[in-house]
């Protein structure tokens, strides 16, 4: 090659040949991908949890103020939570349904 060339062979992205588009994930991949979520919800939920319930420790001995942003994202942070709960319920009926 020649200064100033540059190799260009590869598989092209838009080549009808090369990629289905109307394949999506599998249920194998997707259900992979959901396992490894909740893997990292868990570990993040319990150090979440963890540090919640050390500043309610904390509150109620000091009886200190704080932003009421808390409030606002504690709220959001709750209605998350349960739109989750709801998601993964309908993710277990599909699966029981399936066997």
């Amino acid at each position: 090659m020649k200064p100033g060339q540059y190799h260009t062979a590869g598989m092209q992205i838009d080549d009808p040949v090369c990629m289905d588009e109307t394949e999506g994930p599998t249920v194998e991949q997707s259900l992979e991908v959901l396992s490894a979520a909740l893997g990292k919800a868990t570990e993040d939920l319990s150090a979440v949890r963890a540090a919640v319930d050390r500043v309610r420790v904390d509150l109620s001995a000091h009886n200190s103020s704080h932003s009421r942003t808390i409030i606002r994202d504690a709220e959001r942070a709750v209605s998350h939570l349960r739109d989750a709960e709801a998601s993964l319920k309908d993710v277990l009926k599909d699966l029981s349904e399936t066997q």
